[in-house]
């Protein structure tokens, strides 16, 4: 059995737990990030599986050039190619995932011009260029997450590191710190990232890269303030006295107590990535053209209000996505407040 979580926690956890909306909101946001994962699963225009003369294949993992159906081409099999079809067909059956589309599959048979309404074929319709609105929300969100969620580490990471810094041999090392941070975060973040996006062809590392310059000063406030405060406690002048290095009291015994604070605003710096994200992908600045973004979504729905599932679409998603973390958040923060001994239901 694993350690067991001590009575401080425990109580922590119950209040969270007691904060139903925050709870539910959590399990939501975990079960549709985990359904998002196996989107390959979800939405491809390969199927899953293909039984064709006694031979099983898997085209959702591996690559089966068309002649291996009986075709002519040595390339890889067109799936949706009614030919190839045909071909499976005659010597077997294919099991198809729930949406017959990936997100960059253009849907040529349209009965309309694109962008085409919600359909039994295409559940939320097409966008202007005939891709299926469902399968590129479904990506859009998994890609959304995580880079909110390797964002928001990585920033995390680096504040807690600097701020601990500051916090903690306070003096020059403080003063200096505090200019160079305020500084820092004083410069006009949005704009550099629009002119670095231009002049350098955006890539999902690149924008990861770009945005942590400037997202990890959220943190150093709140944790150098808790740092502060915990290295004139007892036990941590007590550490000292008894030869304790530095990085063992700052790390066992000073950052504990910082880290408490550092978690009640990770659902909130998450929500912040989403936005800037799907702020830069609308204006055009964001992942490469092609690549499936809410924030393209959204553009998409402006360029076209006669098709107002476009924008509805994706501004659903959207707002699901951002008030289930903040859900999560303000049942984190009433968790860790020390003011709140007891927990009860918020609804």
């Amino acid at each position: 059995m694993g350690p067991s979580l001590s009575p401080i926690n425990q109580r922590r956890l119950a209040r969270f737990r007691a904060n139903r909306r925050g709870w539910w909101a959590l399990w939501i946001f975990v079960g549709l990030f985990v359904v998002s994962l196996f989107a390959e699963l979800i939405a491809n225009d390969r199927p899953l599986v293909v039984w064709f003369e006694g031979s099983l294949y898997f085209p959702v993992v591996e690559s089966i050039p068309e002649t291996e159906f009986g075709g002519e081409l040595p390339t890889e099999a067109v799936y949706r190619d009614p030919h190839v079809q045909g071909l499976i067909d005659a010597g077997g059956w294919a099991l198809w995932p729930p949406i017959r589309y990936s997100y960059d599959t253009v849907h040529y048979g349209l009965p309309e011009p694109a962008p085409a309404p919600p359909s039994a074929e295409n559940w939320l319709g097409t966008d202007d260029m005939g891709r299926d609105v469902s399968a590129r929300i479904l990506y859009g969100f998994r890609i959304s997450v995580v880079f909110a969620l390797l964002l928001t580490v990585a920033s995390s990471v680096i504040g807690v590191v600097v701020a601990a810094l500051q916090g903690y041999f306070g003096g020059k090392t403080d003063l200096f710190g505090q200019r160079i941070v305020e500084i820092w975060s004083g410069l006009p973040a949005l704009y550099i990232i629009i002119i670095a996006s231009a002049l350098i062809e955006p890539s999902f590392w690149w924008l990861l890269f770009i945005l942590l310059l400037f997202q990890w000063v959220s943190l150093v406030g709140v944790v150098r303030a808790e740092v502060l405060r915990a290295r004139n406690l007892e036990y941590v002048k007590a550490a000292r006295a008894l030869g304790a290095g530095h990085l063992r009291v700052l790390f066992r015994h000073v950052l504990p107590n910082a880290m408490v604070a550092t978690l009640t605003f990770l659902p909130f710096i998450m929500n912040g990535s989403i936005t800037t994200l799907t702020s830069l992908d609308f204006l055009g600045f964001g992942l490469p053209p092609g690549s499936p973004s809410l924030g393209e979504l959204l553009q998409q729905g402006k360029d076209n209000l006669h098709a107002p599932w476009l924008g509805i679409s994706a501004f659903l998603s959207l707002a699901l996505l951002l008030s289930l973390l903040i859900f999560v958040g303000e049942a984190a923060r009433d968790a860790f407040d020390p003011r709140k001994a007891q927990g009860g239901d918020r609804g």
